[in-house]
């Protein structure tokens, strides 16, 4: 199968890489530097609906998978489809699950979806009011997209007011109930009326180790989650019980609403105990969640995505996942998440890849002025290590993490800590 992914980072290698092992023709919009050795790419802006679908129709492409965010609010996925071509991605009215903190919210409410209290925020006085009334630890979210950098979790009322008059000047802010447990991320693929799921993941957010420092897009992830047997009696039943209570729900909202979302719903969930809420959606694979599902999916991820796309998924065929376990570590630039410094060399990438169990996803690389790798972004790898668990699979990724260079280079040494 001809296909045409949109996207530049980490999450598109993985994607990728599962479809050239499964030997689709797969091209690659923008790409970056470590994809290119996989596949062709192309310089195009992925949230042009425009320029992606032309394209699309160009590459004759049968079928198109939307990696980021931007591309799907921006309304890729609908151009596409107004051209007939077949979209793994959700329009931009379905969208708005991840693109509107407040739509997702309504959403939750309508479809009767365990979540935390939220009060919307316009106004500095309604800031003022809601901090009150919700108290420490105080949860500030804005509600549009913001690239990882919308959230703070934080028990300081100041930094949560400066936080949120800082999202203010762009539009609404979200103070929301704190919740406490462990986060998990569940991924469903979804054709607009059935969710099959994928395996579990926890990501790590924070920058640094013991979850110290800001938020960031994601430092590091593992899948499966051993612990969810104690609480759960395995993994079915944990997925079994979001799939009755928070995704068939949110389907079907969008659906009666006349959104029907046809892509990759990313559930992100609180648990505690038994007890399970949702903190937020998003509307396509997470990053780095992604790349450590993905190399533990048995079934054909293309004809996955090619179902979902067309409407014809099957109950019967729901994803099948190899007992293996995957960590992920993420390698960022100096000044991450901040100002992080671009243009370092980056060094081991391919001697990390030849360890045993170990391969490395590109999230921000290009072609130094040499023809090596220079980091072009805060996110620049993820260094990934299977085994038969998770504690392998650790030492694996961290394995690589030891075989790279990157000058001023940081990332977190307790990745899946602990986890048997």
């Amino acid at each position: 199968m001809r296909i045409l992914l949109l996207g530049s980072g980490a999450r598109e290698h993985a994607i990728a890489r599962a479809l050239v092992a499964e030997q689709h023709d797969v091209v690659v919009a923008p790409g970056n530097a470590g994809i290119a050795r996989l596949a062709e790419v192309l310089a195009v802006d992925a949230a042009d609906p425009s320029a992606a679908t032309e394209l699309a129709l160009r590459t004759g492409a049968e079928l198109v998978v939307i990696g980021p965010e931007a591309p799907l609010v921006a309304g890729v996925a609908d151009a596409l489809r107004a051209q007939g071509v077949p979209v793994f991605g959700p329009d931009a009215d379905a969208a708005r699950i991840e693109g509107s903190k407040g739509f997702a919210k309504r959403i939750m409410a309508a479809a009767g979806v365990p979540t935390g209290r939220a009060i919307d925020v316009l106004t500095a006085d309604a800031l003022d009011a809601a901090l009150d009334e919700l108290g420490a630890p105080y949860v500030v979210k804005a509600d549009g997209l913001a690239a990882g950098k919308g959230v703070l979790v934080t028990e300081d009322r100041a930094a949560a007011r400066e936080h949120a008059l800082h999202w203010l000047t762009g539009g609404p802010v979200l103070l929301e109930e704190f919740l406490s447990g462990r986060e998990v991320s569940l991924f469903f693929v979804c054709d607009g009326t059935r969710a099959l799921p994928l395996s579990p993941a926890q990501d790590f957010k924070r920058l640094g180790d013991g979850d110290a420092g800001p938020n960031t897009g994601g430092m590091g992830a593992y899948s499966p989650l051993p612990w969810l047997d104690a609480a759960f009696g395995g993994e079915a039943a944990f997925v079994e019980l979001v799939r009755s209570r928070v995704a068939e729900p949110v389907l079907a909202q969008l659906a009666e609403e006349g959104t029907p979302f046809v892509g990759l719903l990313y559930c992100g969930l609180i648990v505690d105990g038994a007890d399970v809420r949702v903190i937020e959606f998003n509307a396509r694979f997470g990053d780095p969640e992604t790349q450590v599902v993905l190399p533990r999916l048995a079934t054909p991820l293309g004809s996955l995505l090619r179902d979902a796309a067309l409407g014809v998924l099957q109950e019967a065929d729901a994803p099948a996942f190899t007992a293996d376990a995957a960590v992920g570590v993420v390698v960022a630039s100096a000044g991450y998440p901040g100002d992080p410094v671009l243009g370092a060399r980056v060094e081991g990438a391919e001697a990390a890849e030849a360890l045993p169990g170990v391969h490395v996803d590109h999230a921000a690389t290009a072609e130094g002025p040499d023809g090596g790798l220079i980091a072009s972004g805060g996110r620049v790898l993820t260094v990934v290590g299977t085994g038969p668990s998770v504690a392998a699979a650790r030492a694996s990724a961290y394995d690589g993490v030891a075989a790279l260079g990157l000058e001023g280079g940081q990332h977190r040494a307790d990745i899946a800590a602990g986890v048997a």
